[in-house]
């Protein structure tokens, strides 16, 4: 029988599973990960790698994810890299949750079969009434024209100057949050992650790109690389959003050339060494000093994971995480 993960932001994954099992009933080799806000991308692989050992047929393993190119997404595309017999299905709802459930009494049906099956299901799931309101179907659109060929240096696009529309500090990236929520609010039509660690890392690479969301296109590039674009006159009609994984790298952009003036801070995970200061942030010694050294510079900060959330009292925050850091030590 193909075992099933569901996993997603906060307690939705446990939820559809109560909610399956009072349609369906109790099932075995179910596994719930749920990604809290103090979690930590690794926090949450380990998780799934627990449940995955937990069950008795780790050859089919069946991925239900709440959203694509979310952290859950993200670091479940990164475990099911050599796993060819695994599948994951973004979109989790509960009509896709039943199906699962009777696809895969069938002892012949494989996590890929069931995978394929469970996208149309899910979709002929979501209706509305009245009837009337249901959208008519768009013809695709033609596949736009190839590029002719790189750009020559030197030339000039627009007015010359990339355009940095939003900076965040974020542990998770590109994820959920940034892909929808932030992407609307702001509009970029480019993401760039800028990390050395990321850029040298294929795999994490390779994923980032691909949770992309429509219309933008996603880039991971090392500091110094950052340093050389905010100066090619090539990206002139670039509007872009710079996505660091930490305050240390932000401080190397800024002292390479790269002009940043504010920055939102999302997440910075938890790990040894650290405070946790709210659920979203945690720091560590060196983190308060560079947070300190870019208002230094005269870098203004604004800590909320949303564009809905009020900015939180970043200085609260230093005060607390240098407090209990010290108490520690």
């Amino acid at each position: 029988m193909v075992s099933i993960v569901l996993a997603s932001h906060g307690d939705l994954a446990a939820g559809i599973k109560q909610t399956g099992s009072m349609v369906f009933g109790d099932q075995p080799s179910v596994a719930v990960v749920s990604l809290e806000p103090s979690m930590g991308p690794d926090d949450f692989r380990a998780k799934v790698e627990e449940a995955i050992a937990s069950f008795e047929d780790q050859e089919q393993v069946l991925f239900l994810v709440d959203l694509w190119g979310g952290t859950p997404f993200n670091q479940i595309s990164g475990l099911i890299e050599g796993h060819d017999s695994w599948a994951i299905v973004t979109g989790v709802n509960l009509p896709m949750l039943i199906e699962a459930y009777s696809q895969r009494f069938d002892a012949k049906n494989t996590a890929h079969a069931i995978a394929k099956h469970l996208v149309i299901e899910a979709k002929a799931g979501v209706r509305v009434k009245p009837e009337s309101l249901e959208p008519e179907e768009k013809k695709p659109a033609a596949a736009a024209a190839a590029p002719a060929g790189a750009i020559p240096p030197g030339t000039v696009i627009g007015d010359g100057h990339i355009k940095i529309a939003h900076v965040r500090i974020d542990t998770r990236l590109l994820h959920g949050q940034v892909a929808t929520t932030w992407t609307k609010q702001i509009n970029p039509n480019r993401i760039i992650v800028v990390s050395d660690g990321v850029a040298h890392d294929e795999l994490r690479k390779t994923m980032i790109e691909q949770a992309a969301p429509p219309g933008v296109h996603a880039n991971v590039v090392p500091i110094k690389k950052m340093a050389e674009v905010v100066k090619d006159t090539r990206f002139g009609d670039t509007k872009a959003m710079l996505l660091f994984e930490n305050p240390q790298d932000l401080l190397k952009a800024i002292e390479a050339g790269v002009d940043i003036k504010e920055v939102n801070i999302g997440s910075m995970a938890h790990s040894k060494g650290k405070v946790v200061v709210t659920n979203a942030v945690a720091m560590g010694d060196d983190d308060v000093k560079t947070i300190e050294a870019l208002k230094a510079k005269g870098v203004k900060f604004e800590v909320r994971k949303v564009p809905s959330d009020s900015s939180e009292d970043l200085d609260a925050m230093l005060k607390k995480a240098k407090a209990e850091l010290a108490a520690q030590a």
